[in-house]
């Protein structure tokens, strides 16, 4: 099945120096607008990534049935900012305790994940989430997936750069814009310069 034919997918390079990582946090368009104000990030992809339907579309996603979750490809210079500091935005900013949910946004596609690109990230990230549930971080187990990368399909254009280019909107200032603000007052320190 391939009824998005104009977004195939592209095997992904990665600059020299930049490593990447896809995560998936709910709607593409916070994760997106949260990642991309952060220092050494230098680009964020909204795509889908984890399903079985090839080149699926925004509205197939949507469905629930093609087994994607919707997420960004993160590229990012490890030399200014690491995983570990990547993966806590990431997971400070979303609720990675629901499963298949965030807030009014429900179904696998806006569940948590961490697809991993190498055996660091998958410890990393098994790591962290291990030493937060051990702590009880949140007030419940974070049931974030944790699983190997296999497939990424960009979002329709539309999708690219959403709060950017449409902060104005209602979902933008109600649902993005908190954590962007969440963002800016815990990670100040993260943020471009």
């Amino acid at each position: 099945m391939n009824s998005n034919p104009s977004l195939p997918q592209t095997p992904v390079t990665i600059p020299t120096g930049q490593k990447v990582i896809t995560l998936g946090a709910g709607c593409f368009w916070c994760t997106e607008a949260v990642f991309q104000r952060l220092e050494g990030v230098d680009k964020v992809i909204s795509g889908y990534a984890g399903g079985f339907v090839e080149n699926p579309s925004y509205r197939e996603v949507c469905s629930g049935t093609t087994g994607h979750a919707e997420v960004i490809q993160v590229f990012f210079d490890p030399e200014k900012i690491s995983l570990e500091e990547l993966l806590k935005v990431f997971w400070a900013t979303h609720d990675p305790t629901t499963l298949n949910r965030q807030g009014a946004d429900v179904g696998p596609q806006y569940r948590s994940a961490i697809f991993y690109h190498d055996e660091v990230q998958k410890e990393t990230a098994e790591r962290i989430k291990d030493e937060m549930n051990q702590q009880e971080v949140f007030s419940k187990p974070i049931v974030t997936e944790i699983t190997a990368f296999s497939n990424f399909y960009p979002a329709e254009s539309m999708h690219q750069n959403y709060f950017n280019d449409n902060g104005f909107q209602p979902y933008c200032q109600f649902v993005i814009k908190p954590k962007v603000d969440k963002l800016e007052k815990y990670f100040s320190d993260l943020l471009q310069k």
